[in-house]
Order: structure tokens, then sequence, then C-alpha cells
């Protein structure tokens, strides 16, 4: 029996159709290597258009890439990171960070995934004690790894706790348009707007091939990028590639209609599987995931027909996804499975 993969991640979706015609009109001709291509900079000014003229903005590969090379931009060796426990580069980054950076990496146990100054306030020590990593950064992933949502009053007091202390504010936006669209607001709101330092924006969950951004809303943080990206193995040559997807994908709000759409989706499975008397919703669906525990023999049964991954199996917790092309009839067809094998 085929087994769809719909619900595993976003990243089991195709490209957007307007974002593979981006990339077939620049497949002709020749252009500049490196980024010195006109495709480039046009996209480099529609980044500009949504997150202010006076940032810096980088592209490259991934969003692994974009959390590394942006954090070893803003670090040095003895420094420390804070992130939530189920952060993506705490638990999906194969000790990136740690290696490239040599920073020492700080988890703290959420309920959620978000991040407060008050989980924060006791692991902020040390300061000044050559003995100790020095704290440096703070980062936080909009939306989470949990698939809930920090509000820009909840960034701003994060980013004013950490300026306050010296350190920086890094967010992970590799689902930051699922996250604005869910609040409502623009890219700049829980960005820029509320204290944000370097910003990894994400490209691939939300209809993209490949390829994210690094945007440095302080030019001074990016001084040696140019030079960090190049030894980090992330200048791409032919960069007309990832710079035509990005001009689609932040023209006429296609960031903004992908997203929705997948949000949409989420909560549409979960108003169809909430009142199951056997599937408990376990975090708020405010963007384009479902976090719900089951019996694992149950889980079993339905991974036969859909694949979707178990967040945590102790808890028998199980992560389900929507992306931009997720359709009702898919919802509704992996919905008949999960009833079929619960009720």
């Amino acid at each position: 029996m085929k087994i769809n993969y719909e619900f595993g991640s976003d990243n089991h979706s195709g490209v957007h159709s307007d974002i593979m015609k981006a990339i077939e009109s620049v497949n002709s001709g020749y252009a500049l290597a490196y980024g010195d291509d006109e495709y480039t900079d046009s996209a480099e000014v529609k980044f500009k258009e949504h997150f202010g003229k006076d940032i810096d903005v980088y592209f490259v590969g991934n969003g692994t890439a974009a959390n590394i090379l942006g954090l070893k931009s803003v670090t040095d060796s003895f420094n420390l990171i804070y992130c939530a426990e189920t952060a993506h580069m705490n638990v999906h980054e194969c000790c990136g960070p740690e290696k490239f950076t040599g920073c020492k990496l700080t988890v703290i146990p959420t309920p959620d995934g978000k991040l407060t100054t008050e989980l924060l306030k006791p692991y902020i020590i040390g300061f000044g004690d050559p003995h100790m990593a020095q704290p440096k950064v703070v980062s936080i992933t909009q939306a989470t790894e949990c698939g809930t949502v920090y509000t820009k009053e909840e960034v701003k007091k994060i980013a004013d706790f950490s300026h306050k202390h010296k350190m920086l504010l890094h967010m992970d936006g590799a689902r930051l348009s699922n996250a604005a669209a869910s609040l409502n607001v623009n890219l700049a709101a829980t960005t820029r707007d509320a204290g944000v330092d370097v910003l990894s924006f994400g490209g691939t969950k939300n209809g993209m091939m490949f390829g994210d951004a690094v945007i440095f809303f302080n030019k001074k943080l990016s001084k040696y990028f140019e030079f960090i990206r190049k030894q980090g193995m992330h200048l791409t040559s032919k960069m007309r590639y990832i710079s035509a997807q990005f001009e689609a994908l932040l023209t006429n709000d296609l960031w903004l209609k992908n997203a929705r759409h997948a949000n949409e989706m989420a909560q549409l499975l979960y108003n169809e599987v909430k009142d199951i008397p056997k599937i408990k919703i376990t975090q708020k669906v405010q963007v384009n995931a479902v976090f719900a525990s089951l019996p694992m023999e149950i889980i079993k049964n339905i991974q036969k027909r859909f694949g979707f991954h178990i967040f945590d199996e102790a808890k028998e917790e199980v992560r389900w996804m929507c992306s931009f092309n997720t359709t009702k009839k898919d919802v509704m067809d992996f919905v008949k499975v999960i009833k079929k094998e619960s009720l």
C-alpha cells in the first residue's frame, strides 16, 4: 500500500508554480556569479521593502546554514547562546552551531517551545568571569518547533531583556511567514519592529525549492559576513536561482497566501480531530502544525497509510504538518483514516 507523506513536513511539499516560473525565467543567457547579478540586486530590494531600507541581507542554501553562519558572525568561541530545548539548532542541526561557532549552547526547557524572560533569568550568569562561557545571544524560533507563535510584545520583551544584559537577539524564522499570517501582521512586526538583531528567513517551507536569507538589522553586525559565508561554503555561484525565488515569494503577497493557506488547512485538520476521545491536542494550533497525543498502536496503524513524525515517543505525541499545497481533500482523506483507526 502506498504511503502518503502530505502531513510529514512542509519540506515534503513541492515548489509553488510561480516560484518554478521565476526559476525558469532566469534560466537563459548569462549572469555574473556569486550574487553580483541583477536578479540578486532585485531580490535585495524586495527584502528592503518588507524589512527596511537599512538592512543587510545575504542568501545561503538552507536554514541550518542561515542559523549557524548568522550566529557565527556575532559571536566569539568563548560565548554562550541560549535557546529553547526544542530549538532546531539544538535538536536537528547535528551539533553544527557548536562546531562552527565554538560557542556553548545552553538549552532551556519550555512547555510550548517559547522562551520567556522568566525562564531565561536563572541562566543569565557569569558575566566577566574568565572561568565561564560569556552570555552573548538569545535565539528564539518564530513559529516555534511546537507550532506556537510569539506576539510582537513577547519578542520585544525578550529583546529588551537581551539588550539590557548586553546580549543580542537572534530569530530562526524558518516559518516566520506562517507566524505573521497567524498574527495578521507584516514580516517586520515580530522581527525588526520588535528588536530582533539577526534573522534567518526561510523560504523552503513556504513554496521555494531551496534557499534561506540572513538579515542583519544592524549593519555593524554583518561586517565580516561575506567572508564567513564563503568560509562556511554557502557563497553560491549561481545565486540568481535563489534570488529569483525570493523575489517571487515576496511579490504580490505570495509568502502570505502560501502561509495563510497552510495555516487554514491545519485549522481544518484540528477541528476535525479535536473531539475524538482517544486524541489529545497538546499545543495551540496557531500555524500549520497540529500536535496531538494518541495511543502508539493507533499511531502505527495510521502510519501505514500516512507518513508523519513522532515528536515525542515517550508522550506518544505526533506532529501533523500542512503546507501551501495541502488540499481540503488531502485533509479529509487523512481524517478519514485517523477516525477509522481511533474510533
